[in-house]
């Protein structure tokens, strides 16, 4: 389904139009490997069965909302090639093998012809096959680029201005949405040419209309503020915007434009695909920060694996990497299937969607009391792991869902996100489904369950000091890296410590005994004796003692206090009693505070519970204070700076560049601002370099970064 200019009379710096995953609360149904109607056994049977059901799925997906995942669509159709292969006397009429897409039905726009067909693209989904592509189609440079989940759009321009704007159609005709396109900011209504790239007479572009991640999230907040329907995901809000009757509901949607290809033109014939890139930029359109060009097979397959890992860095959503060669001639040269290019290729990543079936429905209590709906399901392999618990967020969430026990549901895991249930498949219902009631009282020790206020999403259990379940949680958050960091602390020894009377709260954690743990099963052996990971505990919480004061604040569970607000709170208040005594407007002035954390702070330490932990602690001999001795600190060679830093450093991860400018008096910020003072731009630095270079932002590679952090701005400006 992926879609890409069909070269005839011109050697075309052709786009490539991309399908990519839909996201977030996606309303799913299960895939139907075979018609109710068809022999699996017989391949003509199955032939016509697996082509309509394929065609179905592809029109949902252009025109109007897809019910299975991306990963699905593809086994289907990669079935249909194989059962083509084996027997192509099964082959009657037409074949989604050979299509590029179908028009949509009973469409409002009219239908106008491409100057120039857009053929689809083949995919690749494993090392193996995408070095077989390799292999057969060498070339000195291929272009690598992001697929983008949007909607195609084909803007053809005559003498420099804007005549038609398409959408994909079936490749041969699209509709006619210009006046739609006219709303759209990325969009101008004439091109402004360069001496180099002079507009030329005619010029079709390709490209993909889409909206950002954040932008996404901001649009159903706003929506769900409302009382408004939630858009399903990014790619379905683009195209939806595309195809309204009304331009001013177009108008309203944040929608931006990428180009990545040519069509017909005429007065322009560029050597390669990245000059064609170069001139659409020329021409005032947007093109891909994240398209690089390479050298070889072997870099072809690092920006594989380095996207891989990276793929939530983008922007915009994406699920894999399109590689093309990159000269024109080349690409002339090896030509194209009736509708697939053979210079094109895209490699697919493991999918981040799948469907599943909801066994039970369960309640787990959160560190500060916040009760979370979590489903159980059937274990279902995503993203690279075995998945058999998803979150439902919180009451109001499950219930906006309308997730059933029994439901069949799509869940996402994206990378190290903790997976989430999207939405159940209400057309798959056979009324056995149960609806989910969620409870008044907590699963933990019995309390009744409330919203804190008027108005939160989110209920939560009053027993904060004694319920099991969050001192558990408390528990293993301050035994972790990001606190204390107690090895020998783990989850069950934890569950052990509260079940056996040891622990009561986290107050009396620092004054445990030899004594105290041979209460315990964890740490004693069958004798009755302290074991070795008791030992350890006891050792453990010795260092624990003298750790960094951020380190303890963290460890507090102080509500929205995490390591940077923490470390911004000992830097300047350099104790717990000062903190402890510091008003909400001063606190609310540190940077990397602000009013709702110093608000938290304030709040947390008026409860009493909460001083008689950190007198405990202290009483046991935990640090308190900020203790730096002056000879420890580097020379404050960046203060009253701010620095990003983006992209892979040789020298440097992110924690330890963070580290490295914190230390020195200067802030780490994540974004690229007008405030920023330098930008440290290592490998594949992507949009921050961008955008740092059209602010006139100083941008330092590795080696200038280090002379900054030695010797300071002077000496590399």
């Amino acid at each position: 389904m992926e879609l890409i200019s069909k070269q005839k009379h011109h050697r075309a710096a052709s786009p490539v139009r991309v399908r990519v995953r839909t996201t977030l609360n996606r309303v799913s149904e299960p895939k139907q490997t075979t018609s109710p109607t068809a022999s699996p056994d017989d391949p003509a049977e199955r032939w016509s069965a697996l082509a309509a059901e394929i065609r179905h799925h592809r029109d949902l997906y252009y025109y109007r909302e897809p019910v299975i995942t991306d990963a699905e669509f593809d086994t289907m159709m990669r079935e249909l090639q194989s059962l083509e292969a084996e027997h192509p006397e099964v082959v009657t009429g037409p074949s989604p093998t050979t299509e590029v897409a179908q028009p949509p039905v009973n469409s409002p726009f009219r239908n106008v012809a491409h100057r120039e067909q857009m053929l689809s693209l083949d995919n690749v989904f494993d090392g193996g096959e995408l070095k077989e592509w390799l292999d057969r189609t060498p070339s000195e440079t291929y272009l690598t680029e992001l697929k983008i989940d949007g909607a195609s759009i084909d803007l053809l321009y005559l003498d420099g201005r804007l005549e038609t704007a398409l959408t994909r159609g079936d490749g041969v005709t699209g509709e006619d949405i210009t006046h739609n396109a006219r709303t759209i900011s990325d969009i101008p209504d004439r091109l402004s040419g360069t001496e180099e790239f002079p507009v030329p007479a005619v010029v079709e572009i390709r490209g993909e209309i889409f909206i950002t991640v954040e932008d996404f999230a901001t649009m159903n907040a706003d929506r769900q503020a409302e009382g408004k329907k939630m858009f399903a995901n990014p790619r379905n809000a683009a195209a939806g915007a595309m195809r309204q009757k009304n331009p001013a509901e177009t108008a309203k949607r944040p929608l931006k434009l990428i180009c990545h290809g040519l069509g017909a033109r005429e007065g322009f014939e560029p050597a390669s695909q990245h000059d064609a890139y170069r001139a659409i930029e020329a021409w005032g359109l947007p093109v891909s920060p994240y398209t690089k060009q390479v050298h070889s097979a072997e870099e072809v397959i690092a920006q594989v694996g380095y996207w891989g890992e990276h793929r939530h860095d983008a922007t915009h959503e994406m699920d894999g990497l399109v590689v093309k060669v990159d000269s024109l001639d080349e690409q002339e040269d090896l030509g194209a299937t009736s509708r697939a290019p053979r210079w094109a290729i895209a490699y697919k990543y493991p999918p981040e969607e799948a469907m599943t079936t909801v066994e039970s429905i369960r309640i787990g209590m959160g560190r500060t009391g916040r009760a979370t709906p979590f489903a159980v399901m059937s274990p279902t392999p995503v993203a690279g792991s075995t998945v058999s618990m998803a979150t439902l967020h919180n009451p109001t969430e499950a219930h906006r869902k309308g997730i059933r026990l029994g439901d069949r549901v799509m869940i996402r895991k994206a990378g190290e996100v903790i997976p989430e249930v999207l939405g159940p498949v209400e057309d798959v219902r056979d009324g056995s489904e149960r609806e989910f009631v969620f409870s008044s009282v907590c699963p933990e020790c019995g309390t009744p369950l409330a919203p804190t206020k008027e108005g939160d999403a989110d209920w939560r259990c009053p027993n904060t000091r004694y319920c099991p379940g969050q001192l558990q949680n408390r528990l293993n958050y301050l035994a972790g890296r990001g606190a204390f960091d107690i090895d020998a602390l783990g989850e069950r020894a934890a569950s052990d410590l509260i079940a056996s009377g040891v622990l009561p709260d986290e107050g009396r954690l620092f004054s445990l005994s030899a004594d105290d743990l041979t209460s315990t099963n964890a740490y004693t052996t069958k004798a009755g004796k302290l074991n070795r990971p008791g030992e350890l505990l006891l050792d453990n919480l010795e260092e624990a003692k003298q750790v960094d004061l951020w380190r303890v604040i963290t460890a507090l569970s102080i509500r929205h206090v995490g390591p940077t607000a923490a470390k911004a709170l000992a830097a300047t208040l350099q104790s717990i009693p000062a903190i402890d005594k510091a008003s909400v407007e001063e606190m609310a002035e540190i940077d990397g505070v602000g009013g709702i954390i110093a608000q938290s702070v304030k709040d947390w330490f008026a409860v009493d519970w909460h001083r008689e932990i950190v007198d405990a602690w202290a009483d046991a001999g935990v640090r308190m204070e900020q203790i730096v001795e002056a000879s420890d600190l580097p020379e404050q060679t960046l203060a009253g700076l701010t620095v990003v830093v983006t992209g892979s450093l040789e020298n440097f991860d992110r924690t330890s560049a963070k580290e490295a400018v914190e230390s020195r008096g200067g802030k780490a910020a994540g974004s690229v601002s007008k405030n920023t003072d330098f930008l440290v731009a290592g490998e594949k630095a992507g949009s921050k370099l961008t955008k740092a270079e059209d602010l006139g932002v100083p941008v330092l590679d590795e080696a200038g970064f280090e002379k900054l952090l030695a010797e300071g701005p002077d000496a590399v400006r």
